[in-house]
C-alpha cells in the first residue's frame, strides 16, 4: 500500500532526526579540527578536539573510532557529548589495517596521547589524568591502552614526544573484542577468513599466528595497577559476542582490578541503545570519578 506524500514526508523527517548507528545525538562541531599529531611515511595522522564551554582546564577523554580496524573515521565521535559534562574530548585517527598491520594501530594511539599531553597547555585542557573511550575496534584499542601503560613493546615512536606518558587512567569500552584466541574458537569467520577483520589486522589467521594474537589481545596483558574499566555491550551482539566482554571482566576481577559491565538488553553491535541518557550518565560519572582531581 502506497502512503500519501504528506505521510512519507513526515516519516522521512522523523528518520533524519534519529541517532546515527553508535551515536546518541548528531555530531557536535569540533572546536579545533584536523590537527596533525604525527606523520608516518608521509601519511598524516589527525585528531579533532572538542572543548566544553566555560570550563577551565577540563579533564581529557580520548575517543577511538570503530570500523573493524579497516574503516571508520575520527570525524565520527560517539562521545563528543561528554563536553556537556565538562570534559575535553579528542577524537583521533590511526592507520587502518590496509595501510599497516598490528601493532601500528596501538602505536598510533599511544603517539596521539603523548602528543595531547605535550600540548595540553596550548589548548587549555588538563591531561594529568587521561580517560579513553572506544567503540568496537576502537574498544579493543582502548582496552590495550588501559592494560599496556609503560610496556615498551606497545609504545612505538609515532609522533615523538617520548618524554610524555601514554598511560591512561580510565577506560570506557563499547563492545570491543578482547581475546582473539577465544574468538578464533567460537567465531572463526572473524579471524581465519582472509577477508575477515582480525585476519587483516594481524596479517594472517589467528590459529597460525597465536603468539601475535595473544600479543594483540588485551586479556593477556592485564596486570595489577591497570586502569579502571567500564564496559557497555549488547547481549544480542552478533558481530562481537558478549563473551569477549565477559572474558575481560573475569580477568580483571582475578587481578583485583576495578571493572563494571553494563549489558544492554536486546542490544546489537552499536546503536542508540548504548547511548541513552542513563548510559551517557553512567559513562560521565565513571570519568568524573577517575579523572577529576578534586573528586574523591
Amino acid at each position: 500500500m502506497l502512503l500519501p506524500p504528506r505521510i512519507l514526508t513526515l516519516l522521512t523527517a522523523l528518520l533524519l532526526t534519529l541517532p546515527k548507528l553508535g551515536h546518541s545525538a548528531p555530531d557536535l562541531a569540533p572546536t579545533h579540527a584536523d590537527i596533525v599529531y604525527a606523520k608516518v611515511d608521509d601519511r598524516e595522522l589527525k585528531l579533532d578536539l572538542y572543548l566544553p564551554k566555560d570550563a577551565k582546564k577540563p579533564p581529557l577523554v580520548v575517543f577511538i573510532h570503530g570500523g573493524g580496524w579497516k574503516a571508520g573515521s575520527y570525524k565520527s565521535c560517539s562521545t563528543s557529548w561528554l563536553t556537556e559534562s565538562g570534559f575535553a574530548v579528542a577524537s583521533i585517527s590511526y592507520r587502518l589495517s590496509q595501510v599497516a598491520v598490528f601493532p601500528a594501530q596501538i602505536h598510533d594511539c599511544k603517539g596521539a596521547i603523548r602528543w595531547l599531553r605535550a600540548h595540553a597547555a596550548e589548548y587549555g585542557y588538563d591531561a594529568t589524568r587521561v580517560g579513553v573511550a572506544g567503540t568496537s575496534a576502537g574498544g579493543h584499542l582502548v582496552l590495550l591502552l588501559g592494560t599496556t601503560g609503560g610496556v615498551p613493546e606497545y609504545e612505538g615512536t609515532v609522533g615523538g614526544n617520548l618524554d610524555q606518558s601514554s598511560a591512561v587512567q580510565a577506560v570506557a569500552d563499547y563492545f570491543g573484542p578482547s581475546d582473539f584466541i577465544l574468538r578464533s574458537e567460537n567465531q572463526p569467520i572473524k579471524t581465519e577468513d582472509p577477508k575477515s577483520t582480525v585476519f587483516l589486522l594481524l596479517g594472517g589467521p589467528v590459529k597460525k599466528n597465536l603468539e601475535l594474537a595473544r600479543f594483540a589481545s588485551p586479556v593477556f596483558q592485564v596486570n595489577a595497577g591497570d586502569a579502571p574499566l567500564l564496559i557497555i555491550h549488547g547481549d544480542k551482539d552478533a558481530t562481537v559476542h558478549l563473551d569477549q566482554s565477559q572474558r575481560m571482566v573475569d580477568v580483571y576481577r582475578q587481578a583485583g582490578l576495578e571493572v563494571a559491565l553494563q549489558v544492554v538488553p536486546g542490544g546489537g553491535h552499536g546503536g542508540a541503545a548504548h547511548f541513552t541518557p542513563p548510559m551517557r550518565d553512567q559513562v560521565s560519572r565513571f570519568f568524573i570519578k577517575h579523572l577529576r582531581s578534586n573528586t574523591p
